[in-house]
């Protein structure tokens, strides 16, 4: 594993990356041939926003509309002439819409059930370069590199493609964000569809031995926002009907979204509608959401029992708001609409109780401890404004990067591309020559693949400990280990602590009185280490060469006993 960029985390130096035995779905247990990757595998077809024209006024459109919609409603193929958009004869133009696998191979890996982690690009819900950006693909090289580092341990990866198409260049700003509030909203009903696509896989042929009850969604810049929406947009008569979604005040019962027109939350749509979709009867839940960059429409929609989240962000992002502001467009530099950022609504997520499941994990790792270092600071922003972290948002992981210009300030760290490649180097100003390349620089000056991919080992080692407590995975942090009560003894209890907890192998023991002996136990009560300690309160204990894992630690003096859990990495 390489070594983790520590300025992603506080000081600017150096820490070494954790070592010990490899531990399945937290450490890479496969080499990269030994993964498989099935590319553009199709999941659904619907309406192409960026290749039709839904002008109302148009026959056309309503026929084709009509036609397309009877086609849904029965399940059949759609012809081939609304997939030409060189073919003038229809208004409305369909896409087919892919997901890139990746996976260990069968032939090298016995586990029939694995785990799913789901990545949503970035992009701005519009293609590159005509985003004003290099990257917006399922493709680019943080998708790749993230899917494939999943894969490695022990996961099934999907980078998922989502519709894309709104106009930036309207005339008012109400058009403006309507049509982004909706691509937005578009983008989850495909996500949504896509995760149905993988359920039902896994009940016929279950193509890549996937466990349909442990899916996570993780969404980068924009596709954070379909991530925190994914499992909070929940209750559309209201959360849609805020003051920031009625594009009149003297219309409140008029949303920017319509949803007799664009289709159900759930992400199906009516007959003769904007939406191909149908109810096909399988489940969309997944069971976690994991925000890199993007931020929460709203924290109302928050409530409690809703799936636990976490999320990366740089506290100076001047695009997506760490704690409350407004959606700056990289395309346009235009202000959108307000919304919720990590460092507010990951702290409500908290107070609701919903990431009980990891608000305990120990410290002792740099990635949880750099972390919380930064609960409660206070930094300087664009415009001299002050940041503060907030005291306890448990599953955020702030990010501290130089204070650049207003807008200029990075958003994505982990992100990088090949300067000379076709999108990249795309002139997006004839007037000034400028590439989508030069354009990129201007929120990620160093950007390189040693930068990145060192952002990504220290993400992947944040979210990965959390994400093994909410699928409860093997060898979790989170576990809960029953204590044997067949070895425990006497009503006088010893005091002692163990540190550092977790230990990559050895560890000290500090008692209240001298200690006789020291017993560890694996999770199922097995001894596996036995220490004398006559006369002593300070012991150390090594288990170089223990299997990673939890284990109990007895501590006895005559009659009087203690145990303690201890966590070996």
């Amino acid at each position: 594993m390489r070594k983790i960029l520590s300025s992603l985390l506080l000081l600017g130096c150096v820490l070494p990356a954790l070592t010990g035995a490899a531990q399945r779905y937290y450490e890479e247990v496969f080499t990269g041939d030994q993964i498989m990757v099935d590319s553009d595998v199709p999941f659904a077809v619907n309406i192409d926003f960026l290749l039709s024209n839904l002008d109302g006024e148009d026959p056309q459109t309503a026929i084709d509309l009509g036609t397309l919609s009877a086609i849904a409603d029965v399940g059949g193929e759609y012809p081939s002439v609304y997939f030409d958009p060189f073919d003038d004869s229809t208004n409305v133009k369909l896409t087919s819409i892919g997901m890139d696998v990746y996976y260990p191979d069968p032939e090298q890996d016995e586990v029939e059930a694995r785990p799913v982690m789901v990545y949503v690009h970035t992009g701005n819900f519009l293609p590159p370069p005509l985003n004003g950006s290099a990257t917006g693909q399922k493709t680019d090289s943080a998708a790749v590199n993230l899917c494939m580092q999943w894969a490695k341990r022990g996961y099934v990866a999907v980078s998922m493609d989502y519709r894309l198409g709104w106009n930036p260049l309207a005339e008012s700003v109400q058009e403006r964000r309507g049509t982004l509030l909706n691509a937005v909203y578009r983008a989850i009903q495909d996500v949504k569809m896509g995760v149905r696509y993988l359920r039902a896989d896994a009940g016929d042929t279950n193509t890549w031995a996937i466990d349909e009850s442990r899916m996570v969604i993780y969404g980068q810049g924009s596709g954070g926002y379909v991530a925190t929406s994914y499992g909070t947009l929940d209750n559309p008569a209201e959360e849609l009907f805020l003051d920031k979604f009625i594009p009149n005040p003297f219309e409140p019962d008029v949303s920017y979204v319509d949803t007799l027109l664009v289709g159900t939350v759930d992400g199906f749509g009516f007959p003769n509608s904007l939406n191909l979709y149908r109810d096909n009867g399988v489940s969309a839940d997944v069971h976690m959401s994991i925000n890199a960059g993007g931020a929460m429409a709203d924290e109302s929609w928050l409530e409690a029992g809703d799936i636990p989240q976490v999320a990366i962000h740089a506290v100076r992002d001047d695009f997506a708001p760490f704690t409350f502001g407004t959606v700056i467009v990289g395309t346009t530099g235009e202000e959108v609409v307000d919304v919720h950022g990590s460092n507010t609504f990951i702290q409500k997520a908290n107070d609701l109780g919903n990431n009980d499941v990891f608000a305990d994990l120990p410290d002792g790792d740099p990635y949880t401890d750099a972390a919380r270092a930064l609960y409660g600071t206070s930094w300087e922003g664009s415009n001299a404004q002050t940041i503060t972290v907030n005291n306890t948002p448990e599953g955020l992981l702030p990010l501290i990067r130089p204070l650049y210009g207003f807008l200029q300030n990075e958003s994505a760290p982990w992100e990088w591309w090949d300067p000379e490649g076709p999108i990249p180097s795309t002139v997006i100003d004839p007037v000034s020559g400028a590439t989508a390349h030069m354009a990129s620089l201007a929120s990620n000056p160093d950007m390189s693949p040693e930068k990145g991919l060192a952002y990504l080992d220290s993400i992947n080692g944040y979210i990965l400990p959390r994400v093994m407590c909410v699928l409860d995975l093997p060898e979790n942090l989170c576990t809960s280990v029953d204590i044997n009560e067949d070895y425990l003894s006497g009503s006088d209890q010893i005091d002692f602590t163990i540190f550092p907890n977790p230990t990559n192998g050895q560890a000290r023991l500090r008692a209240s009185q001298n200690v006789e002996r020291v017993e560890v136990r694996n999770a199922v009560g097995q001894l596996v280490s036995v220490d004398a300690a006559v006369n002593q309160r300070d012991v150390v204990l090594n288990l170089q060469g223990v299997q990673a894992g939890v284990y109990t630690v007895t501590l006895r003096a005559g009659e009087a006993s203690r145990t303690e859990r201890l966590i070996v990495k």
